[in-house]
């Protein structure tokens, strides 16, 4: 299928394909398997009003024989009018029965959906969570929102056609078979076999057609995650006026996803096409078999009304069952893709037996630590370092050297390669994540907040936090100044990623964050480089109170925010070069940290490492 080439997204992280449908529809069992008590009512429900439904037309041809005078039973001919009141109130009955029967099983399968599909989201929300730094930076957020509804929208449509089309056709099938079969044999083969190679068809047609089920999903989440990327880009985008380039990568992707479309549902086409054909022949076999019987006197109108009406109902629920397998498939083609994250085994996990962190004085040693994304290039070679409980050290380097990645290897983002990380004696790869994060505050350059209100944002260092403790620790990190000129006070929603605030109200934010949290570790990435010079001279006696009896790391592209630190590490190649104090370093000819000095003369340096 040369022509239904889609482009690659370089970005998009690819997973190794190893669900199937058995993995699938395992955990749906499992999540349905809380709810036994209703799955059973639905059921039962369902098996009683199917029934039902095939039992009704009997009664039909029973009505039809009287009013025909045709019945080949000479009682039914003395009293037609009593008959036919006792046939319609039985029919009655039963319709009856089965309105009150659907509508009870339709209420407790809505319910029974709705919580399960609830739990999905639930859990594929809590296993994306955890999954790695790595994880989210190779992967589209649009991509991933995507499959977690999937997930569950396949669930629904999976219980759906189970439920409401292939257990009513099975019953439908037997009985109709049964029924036929104990008057006219002939008849129930030629059906039943109808019905296997309508039934074979449509399985077999719907496994062939399945790869471009998974092919038309895949395309549904690249479509989906370069839409999602290209707005939040959306300012970049229009500063630079790339437009017609973001209206041609996405026109690419969207009309690939249009291609692979239109040709499966060219292929469904197709297929309706054949299968109608198989209703007409079975219609004409049935009939053209029927008038011999007629001819011999054992078949009567009765009869004829009954089988048309057997032959309509399973006709649409057959027509109906290509669907239905299709739906089957693509439900699994759906869940596959989350599915296939949900089986895939964290990088960074917790041992079995991890303890929490317990953090005295706040003492930090890097031993031997190796880390590298490609062996032939390390980030972090061989590196020694020991920070002193309470000590102040920043970290400065050129781009690439290996800043950002030693405070993700520090915050366990990453797993090192080699060597051990200890806070205070404690490997940290032998504690619980969760322990070693609460234990450290980190403030980066360019916070990202929540869609929520201010207070919900500061509050998110410690959530059980008190108002009061929030205003207290926004007015420490000048955030109030602000929050006070907006009319929802700290009630105000930021928008996405806090858009609706400038870069310094952000900072402000984030510190804010970590003068509540009040952690014993704190990890500052210029954490005032937003800020103008007056709010910046305000932040730094806020930064100084923080830091106060606190082990502290900032990462500095401006050499002035650090000057009276206790010591300063010099990175490069991701090894420690030089270190000491900023009067020490500077006092050096030949060293690196002074020629950074000299070539900023106290400014900024340019730094644009992500993960170096």
């Amino acid at each position: 299928m040369t022509n239904h080439t889609i482009p690659t997204q370089k970005s998009q992280k690819s997973y190794p394909q190893t669900s199937t449908a058995r993995d699938v529809v395992r955990l749906y069992v499992q999540k349905l398997s809380s709810y036994k008590a209703m799955l059973l009512v639905v059921f039962a429900s369902i098996i009683a009003t199917s029934t039902i439904a095939v039992v009704v037309p009997l009664y039909y041809k029973k009505f039809f024989d009287i009013v025909s005078g045709s019945s080949l039973d000479v009682t039914l001919r003395a009293t037609p009018a009593s008959q036919l009141v006792h046939i319609i109130i039985i029919v009655l009955v039963f319709h009856l029965f089965n309105w009150g029967a659907y509508r009870f099983m339709a209420f407790c399968n809505s319910h029974l959906q709705v919580r399960v599909m609830a739990q999905l989201k639930q859990d594929a929300f809590d296993s994306l969570l955890q999954h790695s730094y790595n994880f989210f930076t190779n992967n589209f957020t649009g991509s991933l929102v995507q499959r977690v509804a999937r997930l569950a929208r396949g669930f629904e449509r999976l219980v759906d056609r189970m439920i409401f089309d292939v257990l009513p056709l099975g019953i439908q099938i037997i009985g109709t078979t049964l029924i036929l079969w104990s008057t006219h044999r002939s008849l129930a083969m030629l059906i039943l076999g109808w019905t296997f190679v309508f039934l074979t068809f449509n399985y077999l047609f719907a496994r062939w057609k399945l790869k471009y089920d998974l092919e038309k999903a895949e395309s549904d989440s690249r479509t989906t995650g370069v839409l999602a990327d290209t707005l939040t880009n959306q300012s970049t985008v229009q500063l630079f006026h790339e437009y017609a380039s973001e209206a041609k990568r996405f026109k690419e992707v969207s009309n690939a996803q249009a291609n692979i479309t239109l040709f499966t549902w060219n292929l469904n086409n197709i297929f309706d096409s054949l299968q109608g054909l198989l209703v007409v022949a079975i219609e004409f076999a049935v009939f053209y078999i029927g008038i011999h019987y007629w001819q011999e006197g054992s078949f009567t109108i009765g009869t004829f009304a009954l089988l048309q009406a057997y032959i309509i109902s399973l006709g649409d629920r057959l027509w109906n069952f290509s669907r239905v397998i299709r739906d089957i498939y693509e439900s699994f083609a759906d869940a596959k893709e989350m599915v296939d994250i949900l089986k895939l085994p964290y990088e960074v996990k917790d041992l079995p037996n991890a303890k929490d962190l317990l953090v005295t004085k706040g003492e930090i040693v890097f031993k031997h630590v190796l880390f590298y994304f490609q062996p032939s290039k390390c980030i972090i070679d061989q590196m020694d370092l020991r920070l002193s409980g309470g000590e102040k050290v920043a970290l400065v380097g050129p781009s690439g050297a290996g800043k950002s990645t030693f405070v993700k290897v520090l915050l366990r983002l990453y797993d090192v390669k080699g060597g051990t990380i200890k806070i205070d004696g404690q490997d940290i790869a032998e504690v619980t994540q969760e322990s070693l994060r609460k234990q450290i505050s980190f403030v980066p350059q360019d916070p990202v907040l929540f869609h929520r209100s201010l207070k919900e944002n500061i509050r998110y260092g410690r959530p059980d936090a008190t108002d009061e403790e929030v205003f207290e620790a926004a007015r420490l990190a000048h955030c109030k100044e602000f929050i006070d000129a907006l009319p929802d006070k700290y009630e105000t929603y930021v928008g996405e990623r806090g858009v609706k605030l400038s870069g310094g109200e952000r900072q402000r934010v984030a510190i804010a964050r970590a003068i509540l949290k009040n952690a014993p570790i704190i990890i500052l990435d210029e954490a005032t480089s937003s800020l103008d010079s007056e709010s910046e001279a305000l932040i730094q006696d806020a930064l100084v109170k923080l830091m106060t009896g606190k082990t502290t790391l900032v990462i500095a592209h401006r050499l002035s925010t650090i000057k009276n630190l206790d010591r300063v590490l010099v990175l490069e190649g991701g090894k420690i070069i030089e270190e000491g104090t900023h009067d020490e370093l500077t006092s050096q000819s030949d060293s690196l940290y002074r020629k950074l000095w000299e070539l900023q003369s106290g400014g900024y340096i340019k730094d644009e490492e992500s993960d170096d």
